[in-house]
């Protein structure tokens, strides 16, 4: 599973950073091709040329390449990676990671990549005991990284207790079975839409709501990890999906039927993320309306239910999945779309729950389906949310067989 992968192994300042030459080298072994990036604190263990003869690139550790003024692109090399694996992690790593203290080029490297991260902490049982670690670990989490977690035995302090390297081979075994799990959606087709709609009253002014985009394009990026064809149709928002995931930007809510409409038939699972404008203005004024009155009437017309549309085309092989945010009465209204669309299932949140819904980095859903399974899912980031999502689209389906 290994062969061909592109990973970053993260060497830290820990007395454990030897363990990284033995992790280095079974990667290798395994096929996988290893840049190496450390601190300054960790050469103090174990020296570059060692990871570098292992590794076969040289080790980089710095900002500054070389005197004529050449630098390490930490973007580059966070584009570059299919996994970033910091191993061993130490409780200086970790609280900066987690902070955004940006000081370093693996830090720097760290806050750039669009992999999947993974942490293998490595310290002493107080340290890892204590709550300070333990909140950057919960942080980290939040922000969708893995933990490799420590293991317990004798430390180099002398003490026994939980706050160990895990052997190379343990590191290795987490990092396969990701990559193992990530493929499931490889060979399908995902059709995905995101965003707000923008609905023209005149050349300046519009109808819209808060959506950002943030959970559909999630669900594009995990869908894609996850080794699916993914189609993503947006609207209007200032993010940018991950380049190699097919974008269709959009406005309006006719223009976000059309991009489905042309792709819906050849998907195997389509996902309506998308906050699409119920209505939309008959006529769109040519020039800005001035201000002439102290009344405006406007009148408008309902723009064509994508997920309704949709519902009635479906065909047995596919999975239709959409979204309800509500603001009362949020099971009833949820269940209701859910028969009414001919969905397989609906995500529901709720403005009501803190912290969820537009503009958030986190979101608290529950998942209803169409043979009445409900799974309810605690507040997360949206990219621990969206693999929630995805898994349930495969379980589901693999019991649809």
């Amino acid at each position: 599973m290994l062969r061909g992968k592109k990973i970053i192994v993260g060497v830290t300042g820990s007395i454990s950073a030897y363990k990284a030459a033995l992790l280095v080298r079974l990667l290798v072994k395994n096929g996988a091709e290893v840049k190496v990036l450390m601190t300054q604190a960790a050469t103090e263990f174990i020296s570059p040329l060692t990871l570098s003869t292992l590794s076969k690139k040289p080790v980089l550790s710095h900002f500054v390449k070389n005197e004529n003024g050449e630098w390490n692109n930490h973007v580059e090399l966070g584009l570059w990676a299919d996994a970033f694996l910091i191993a061993p992690a130490s409780a200086n790593t970790l609280g900066k990671c987690a902070n955004g203290v940006c000081d370093n080029l693996l830090i720097a490297t760290y806050l750039s990549a669009r992999c999947p991260v993974f942490f293998a902490p490595a310290m002493d049982h107080d340290m890892w005991e204590h709550n300070s670690t333990q909140q950057n670990i919960k942080k980290l989490k939040g922000f969708g990284n893995f933990i490799i977690p420590p293991e317990s035995g004798e430390l180099a302090s002398g003490l026994i207790g939980k706050g160990r390297l895990p052997e190379a081979e343990t590191i290795v075994e987490h990092l396969t079975k990701y990559i193992e799990s990530s493929q499931f959606l490889k060979g399908k087709k995902v059709l995905i839409t995101a965003g707000p709609t923008y609905e023209q009253i005149d050349p300046v002014r519009f109808i819209g709501n808060n959506s950002s985009g943030k959970m559909g394009i999630a669900l594009a990026e995990q869908a894609y990890a996850m080794g699916a064809e993914v189609h993503l149709v947006l609207g209007p928002s200032h993010l940018n999906p991950d380049k190699n995931i097919k974008t269709t930007r959009v406005k309006s809510a006719q223009q976000m039927f059309d991009a489905v409409d042309a792709d819906f038939n050849t998907c195997d699972l389509c996902i309506m993320a998308a906050a699409v404008a119920d209505y939309t203005p008959v006529e769109t004024a040519e020039n800005k309306i001035k201000k002439t009155g102290d009344t405006l009437e406007l009148t408008l017309t309902k723009t064509k239910d994508i997920l309704a549309t949709m519902g009635k085309r479906k065909k047995s092989s596919q999975l239709l999945v959409g979204f309800a945010l509500e603001t009362n009465n949020e099971k009833g209204f949820a269940k209701s779309k859910l028969k009414k669309k001919n969905l397989d299932f609906i995500v529901l949140n709720s403005l009501n729950d803190k912290g969820a819904g537009f503009g958030h980095d986190t979101n608290k859903i529950t998942i209803l389906d169409r043979l009445g399974g409900e799974k309810q899912f605690p507040l997360q980031s949206k990219i621990e949310i969206a693999r929630h999502i995805l898994d349930y689209a495969l379980n589901f389906s693999v019991e649809q067989v």
